[in-house]
């Protein structure tokens, strides 16, 4: 059995959503398909956000947003002069949903319920009489006079003027944009906590610092460095430093396999020199405390003490007694101690994907190939990440809205 359809979308997430419902606001006459491969749509923003569905982001200075993508940045830029975050608080506005901004900049719906990203989506796709199918992976995708013709799993033929592939992070995205004659960068994980098993960082699992910089080498004499909070965890460590981290170092740790040396500066706003006069300066003012209950760094209480062990002879020691080599080791641990990576984490429920359609085959005014006709593509499957805060959702807004508006004429 064949059907047409003069739009059709494979994926039923944020991206493939949103281009079809913009592309059918944009033009009502144009009938269009959503095929999606497993039994439930839009299942990444119930779960994302904890359940609340991290939306967008409040950043709406273009040149600063694109800074929070490491692979994109350059495409995104044109892109989000027509899309941004401001416009995907208006679109939702508009339709019921008002969204709220907490203290980091991140935005989700005032009800703290993804249900209602999803229920808005839905609703909204029903109303404009956008067909859904559920239960249906695309098993081929053949180019024909009309379009593409979509057999599905089933046998049921679709018949396709234009395509959107809007499939995320999955492999048959990826497989069905190479057949059509794109190339994929290999996709790999992004944002992810780092393993490490070290003494200095023994029992101190929940412990924070907030303003940390973690560095690895990416390649001779090039380091990647990133500053923010760190959260000391049961298996290594986490928190937005190590995940920004993670995100722009995506491909040399996995190169890597993960066993890098990471180095930790927990005091950023020291260098060797100063820190080393810092310490001599608390030696001659306190010398008669004792070093490991002295701490004028505003460090963890726990985490002083387990550095403190771990540059001293004698832990117990009065600051009067601190020898030259372990005032220099000391000096060194606080601000460029190097933990081995032992391997990588997860981030709660976040899955981000480094890797994808690539980039320069795409024509980002209008998310159309500029390899094969009538072809688009929006969201996770261009090689596009964001790191955590709503910024991978914006980039489904966008890219979507501009898919459909391109696919409505």
């Amino acid at each position: 059995m064949s059907n047409k359809s003069q739009v059709v979308v494979i994926g039923g997430g944020a991206a493939g959503f949103f281009g079809a419902i913009n592309c059918a606001i944009h033009n009502p006459n144009i009938p269009v398909t959503i095929l999606e491969a497993s039994r439930q749509t839009l299942t990444k923003v119930k779960i994302s956000g904890g359940g609340r569905c991290n939306v967008t982001h409040h950043c709406f200075n273009i040149k600063d947003l694109v800074t929070y993508y490491p692979r994109g940045s350059k495409e995104l830029r044109g892109a989000f002069s027509r899309f941004q975050p401001q416009n995907t608080i208006d679109w939702f506005t508009t339709r019921g949903v008002k969204l709220k901004t907490e203290a980091d900049g991140r935005m989700f719906p005032v009800t703290n319920d993804s249900q209602t990203i999803i229920d808005c989506l839905t609703k909204t796709a029903d109303k404009l009489g956008i067909k859904i199918i559920t239960n249906s992976p695309v098993k081929d995708i053949l180019p024909s006079e009309f379009g593409f013709n979509l057999l599905l799993k089933s046998g049921e033929i679709i018949e396709a003027k234009q395509l959107l592939i809007a499939t995320g992070s999955n492999p048959l995205g990826y497989r069905w944009a190479k057949k059509l004659g794109h190339t994929i960068e290999s996709p790999v994980p992004s944002l992810f906590t780092l393993k490490i098993n070290d003494s200095r960082l023994a029992n101190l699992a929940g412990i924070s610092s907030q303003n940390v910089e973690v560095k690895i080498n990416v390649k001779k004499g090039k380091n990647l460095t990133q500053q923010g909070a760190l959260l000391i965890t049961h298996w290594g460590v986490s928190g937005p430093a190590v995940l920004k981290l993670s995100a722009w170092g995506a491909r040399v740790l996995y190169e890597s396999k993960y066993k890098l040396p990471l180095t930790i500066n927990w005091l950023p706003s020291y260098n060797q020199e100063s820190i080393r006069q810092k310490i001599l300066g608390i030696k001659n003012d306190v010398n008669k405390q004792k070093i490991i209950n002295y701490n004028q760094f505003y460090l963890p209480k726990r985490l002083w003490q387990n550095l403190v062990k771990y540059s001293l002879n004698n832990p117990d020691k009065i600051w009067a007694d601190i020898s030259k080599k372990e005032l220099e080791k000391l000096a060194i641990e606080l601000t460029r101690g190097v933990y081995q990576i032992q391997g990588k984490g997860v981030f709660k429920e976040e899955f981000v994907t480094c890797g994808g359609v690539k980039l320069k085959e795409v024509d980002f005014k209008t998310m159309t190939s500029k390899i094969c006709p009538n072809l688009y593509f929006a969201g996770e499957v261009l090689d596009i990440d964001g790191v955590t805060g709503g910024f991978n959702f914006q980039n489904a807004w966008t890219t979507g809205w501009l898919a459909g508006i391109s696919m409505s004429k």
